[in-house]
């Protein structure tokens, strides 16, 4: 692990606090039943704001390899909502490409071929790239063809050197997780044709804080985005914000259209004025962030005490990276909640880190029956409750924990 000492963007030496969410274990380090007698390490989860370019994010660095290595349990089309988001995404797309056998698709952090599937139903060339074994043979199996790597300025240079310059190049979900942001965006530059695109997904910093959302920050997403941000990261590698877009998934997602000419659409304008205006571009905007979330902490500690001091049987759904976070910095653990089913087969049979919750099938909540479901992926609430209406007509009910503490109604 290593602690940044300036901006991961402008290299800026002043960065201002906005929360610490303490050493917690990484999200996605799940534990197989023969690892329960060793101890886990922990990480700081501190995040800052950098007022020369607006950038959030946290101070210390967790190795790729360890992230992303052979036992990353991490498969895009687990999710139907994520599913669905590409789907449409991929339609809105297709007509925007150039005809052609030529034509290219590129996806960074391309998971399990959840999104280049469309494009290659629709008979468009693809490539994927992604670092996680796992994922990668799933996409495979699937007739995607995938590289195993980290994307970088590297790899770039060898597939232009190779005659593979892409139209389109998709990048979701994965700009917060590069350490090298700039190599990763030169990387961008390189693979791109002169009128290609690329479209890049971030999780939104203003909905980040407005609505709660505290256990999307672990150690994967080294930063944390505004329209201001990215703009101001991306112009020096040549790359130009031509149009932005917010989308609901992930619980608030910004959608943005990078060119390398820089003329951008009504929609860059509009959305940097309307950041200016809020004061996403100052720090006085993440005044009260980190006392709203210890709030959270106590009103949901209270809520899940209070109704197992009445006697109901609580459990979770979705072993999601941010049910890490939220079940560690909460102290949810076995006194309060029995276990927790999650569709993903890699990780039934295995226990939630720090937490050390047993992870089970779907199918145990009928059997088991609980009074209550804490769902963790609450981005994803309505999936969830529609996927478990049999729990709900026995009588079951739902809490949902952010952006406050409730129960579904």
């Amino acid at each position: 692990m290593s602690r940044i000492d300036a901006c991961r963007s402008c290299a800026g030496a002043e960065l201002l606090p906005v929360l610490s969410l303490g050493s917690l274990p990484l999200s996605d380090g799940f534990l197989a039943p023969d690892e329960l007698d060793r101890s886990e390490p922990t990480y700081p989860l501190d995040v800052a704001f950098c007022p020369a370019c607006t950038l959030v994010q946290i101070l210390d660095t967790v190795p790729p390899e360890i992230l992303f290595g052979r036992d990353y349990p991490y498969f895009s089309s687990v999710s139907a909502t994520l599913l669905e988001h590409s789907r449409a995404h991929v339609a809105q797309r297709l007509p925007e490409l150039p005809p052609g056998p030529d034509t290219l698709v590129v996806e960074l952090a391309s998971n399990d071929g959840y999104l280049l599937r469309y494009y290659r139903e629709a008979g468009v060339p693809v490539l994927g790239i992604d670092p996680a074994p796992g994922p990668v043979a799933a996409a495979r199996a699937k007739g995607i063809e995938t590289i195993e790597a980290f994307f970088g300025r590297a790899l770039a240079e060898t597939l232009a050197a190779d005659g593979r310059r892409a139209d389109l190049v998709h990048a979701n979900n994965v700009l917060a997780h590069v350490a090298d942001v700039h190599g990763f965006l030169d990387g961008i530059r390189i693979l791109l044709k002169p009128r290609g695109r690329a479209v890049v997904e971030v999780p939104y910093v203003r909905d980040l804080v407005e609505k709660l959302a505290f256990d999307t920050i672990y150690h994967e997403h080294l930063c944390y985005f505004s329209v201001q941000a990215v703009e101001r990261l991306a112009r020096p590698h040549g790359l130009f914000l031509v149009r932005v877009e917010r989308v609901p998934i992930h619980g608030g997602s910004l959608r943005l259209f990078l060119a390398k000419e820089d003329r951008p659409d009504a929609t860059v304008a509009a959305i940097l004025a309307e950041e200016r205006a809020i004061g996403l571009d100052r720090h006085a905007f993440y005044a009260g962030f980190a006392e709203r979330v210890v709030r959270l902490r106590s009103q949901l500690r209270a809520l899940l005490t209070g109704l197992r001091a009445g006697g109901a049987r609580i459990a979770a759904y979705g072993a999601a990276a941010k049910g890490t976070i939220l079940l560690n910095y909460c102290g949810l653990g076995r006194e309060l909640i029995d276990w927790v089913a999650d569709k993903n087969p890699f990780k039934q049979g295995r226990f939630v880190p720090g937490v050390r919750l047993p992870i089970v099938s779907p199918l145990r909540i009928l059997e088991d029956r609980p009074d209550y479901l804490l769902i963790l992926p609450w981005n994803i609430e309505a999936e969830i409750v529609a996927q478990e209406a049999a729990f709900r007509a026995r009588g079951g009910r739902f809490v949902i924990p952010v952006p406050e503490p409730r129960i579904l109604a």
